[in-house]
């Protein structure tokens, strides 16, 4: 038969390639040429492991292991660690009523300090009642209950010596839970921002920042350098301008005062601040702070904003932190996290 010659000879016509029609007649059993392999450093790839490697869990920042603790360590009161690295055992609660203060923000719960800084509070504001004239304390932040990092604001105030007090008088009547959240301290910066307004500032104001520096405890104070400077002219002529040299000059504090005291006795893990220099600061340094708050803030730079700094965890904190932490109450269960984003996302 010439069948298939004559199907072979039409193939041929028609430009069917000899080699496809051989493909698609071979047997399935045909082997095929390998592929070539690939070089995985030429090519930049990471090399193939059997094993995935787990992603390392982000411990959970400090701040929010002390900012959930709602009651002190049931402890000996201690301060332990530095200002702004550290705990509180055994804080006691400044009352949020007293025959001359009120506290404010009760909202964050941060009423909380060492017995003598709540002693001393309570002083400042009967001693400034009843010799200086003043109406009484509003009081801001002194820490939490077990002190330590907290979840907004302060770098310090960690270790239950560090409270703010308002220059705001304290009016007549007793503030509402509500008016004690919602009620703005006034600041005493003129528009210049290196001077006070005189029409707020007063020789009232002066007194009772003395009255706090007089305090053999207190270490050190914390106001705007243009309230500083007011407090250097205002003194310019009085013998006795020792106490000047424990008001500081720092950021901020045009609202309120930061008054700072000592470690006391038995906090033997508490770590003192350097003293402040002997003489007034009404020179240079001061000087030298009044010429940078005058300085209109820097704009942002354009591009991506800068990655937030790492969190405090607990294991940066002072050993005895942990125990304060678990005293009385669990500790919480780090959160595992995968990134820094999920971790800050909470």
């Amino acid at each position: 038969m010439r069948t298939p010659a004559v199907l072979l000879a039409l193939l041929l016509a028609a430009g069917v390639p000899m080699t496809l029609h051989a493909q698609q007649a071979a047997p399935a059993n045909t082997p095929q040429p390998a592929a070539p392999k690939m070089d995985v450093k030429k090519a930049g790839l990471p090399p193939v492991s059997g094993k995935a490697k787990a992603a390392k869990p982000i411990p959970q920042p400090a701040k929010e292991l002390f900012g959930a603790a709602k009651t002190p360590a049931p402890l000996a009161a201690r301060s332990i660690g530095f200002y702004a690295k550290g705990c509180l055992a055994g804080g006691t609660a400044l009352p949020v009523d007293g025959p001359a203060w009120q506290a404010m923000r009760l909202s964050r719960n941060r009423n909380w300090g060492h017995p003598e800084l709540v002693a001393l509070v309570e002083k400042l504001a009967l001693d400034a009642k009843q010799h200086d004239g003043w109406p009484g304390l509003l009081v801001g932040d002194l820490s939490q209950p077990r002190g330590g990092p907290m979840l907004t604001g302060h770098a310090s105030h960690q270790v239950g010596l560090d409270a703010d007090i308002w220059l705001t008088p304290m009016p007549s009547r007793r503030l509402t839970e509500k008016e004690r959240e919602d009620l703005s301290a006034t600041s005493m910066l003129a528009a210049d921002r290196v001077s006070v307004d005189p029409n707020i500032w007063t020789a009232s104001h002066a007194k009772l920042i003395r009255r706090a520096a007089s305090y053999e405890a207190v270490e050190r104070i914390f106001v705007h350098p243009a309230i500083k400077k007011a407090l250097c002219e205002a003194t310019a002529k009085d013998p006795d301008r020792k106490w000047l040299s424990k008001v500081r000059p720092m950021w901020g504090h045009h609202y309120h005062f930061h008054v700072r005291i000592d470690c006391p006795k038995g906090s033997t893990n508490c770590e003192a601040q350097p003293a402040p220099p002997g003489e007034d600061g009404c020179g240079k340094e001061l000087t030298d702070w009044l010429a940078l708050v005058s300085k209109p803030p820097k704009p942002e730079p354009p591009g991506p904003p800068k990655p937030p700094r790492p969190q405090i965890t607990l294991d940066q904190l002072p050993a005895d932190c942990r125990a304060v932490l678990a005293s009385g109450a669990r500790v919480p269960a780090p959160v595992p996290a995968t990134s820094a984003k999920a971790t800050q996302a909470k």
